[in-house]
């Protein structure tokens, strides 16, 4: 006999309410939850389709990490300490051995950054994943998109492309060995929610952004909300090594500035504040790269050696089906 939507519920995402402020959690009509004293909720929702935002074959475990960590991504670039998360789930049928392993991989990310199912919602159709999270963050500290002033120096966290270089071998345009498969595969499946970089810049940082449609898209977010302009050094954007061994100069420009997927943090450092940051990056706290200027104007233009460079596109489009 199929599990009805509550056995299902009970089964596989059930938890005990020992997260902050969980005074009732998954099990009743509504969530009750304590607020943050003193701070403000950050709360965040992204849905996920299968065969658009990860195959429909893929291991359900991984499409689990995939789906929270970034929607954690999301309280990151708002410098927000995660608490709770709720979980819309579409299913075309009831698979029990599906189910385990994408109850594994939610609660395995849960787990990971101390952030509780307080909540949701089970139906029948095409496999969709909605999930909502909601943190906290004092209201001084929220790395808010508008903030942006002219002078200011941007700056990106990690490295750039992997992700996207990573869905040129789900779909088989790319070949790579066993090692870099690994590597991208990683990258794809579980990025890493830049929450403690997000502490580090509370203090120094004006604004900031998780670079979820491309760097030039999201960079263009913060102009656009900040009534700016940005410039950025092409050649001083970060991609890693593995990147650089499998595809040629055009794709890694493509990937890094317009792939999107990689879940980074895109940032602006006022000028008083630049030997702060760079104190955390030289001291190995950080793993961040200056690579361009906030300027006047409205739109983010490239440079290569000093010259305008005009890019093929400018990042994903969530509804002309363009990456």
């Amino acid at each position: 006999m199929a599990l009805s939507e509550f056995e299902l519920i009970k089964r596989y995402f059930y938890q005990s309410a020992r997260a902050f402020g969980v005074n009732m959690g998954v099990g009743d009509d509504c969530a009750l939850l304590s607020a943050p004293e003193n701070k403000l909720l950050a709360v965040s929702m992204d849905t996920l389709v299968g065969g658009i935002h990860f195959p429909r074959n893929a291991d359900p475990e991984l499409i689990a990490e995939r789906a929270l960590r970034v929607n954690l991504s999301d309280l990151a670039a708002m410098a927000a300490e995660p608490l709770w998360f709720t979980l819309g789930l579409t299913l075309p049928s009831v698979d029990e051995r599906w189910l385990e392993g994408f109850a594994k991989g939610l609660f395995t990310v849960a787990d990971e950054f101390n952030i509780a199912l307080v909540g949701g919602d089970t139906t029948r159709g095409p496999l969709a994943i909605t999930i909502q999270v909601h943190g906290a963050v004092e209201a001084e500290h929220a790395l808010m998109r508008s903030n942006a002033r002219v002078g200011d120096v941007v700056y990106v966290t990690g490295n750039l492309g992997d992700a996207a270089a990573a869905l040129a071998v789900i779909r088989q345009e790319l070949t790579v060995g066993k090692s870099a498969f690994s590597y991208f595969m990683s990258h794809y499946y579980r990025p890493l929610p830049r929450i403690k970089d997000a502490k580090l810049l509370r203090d120094i940082s004006t604004c900031g952004i998780d670079v979820s449609d491309g760097l030039l898209a999201d960079l263009g977010h913060i102009c656009e909300e900040s009534g700016v302009g940005a410039k950025i050094d092409i050649e001083r954007v970060p991609v890693s090594t593995a990147l650089n061994k499998v595809a040629t100069a055009e794709q890694i420009a493509d990937w890094a500035l317009a792939g999107g997927d990689d879940y980074q943090l895109c940032f602006t450092v006022p000028q008083a504040r630049l030997a702060k940051i760079e104190q955390l990056i030289s001291s190995g706290k950080l793993h961040a790269t200056a690579i361009g200027e906030i300027v006047k104007g409205s739109e983010v233009v490239c440079y290569i050696e000093g010259e305008v460079f005009e890019p093929k596109r400018r990042g994903y489009s969530h509804f002309d089906g363009a990456n």
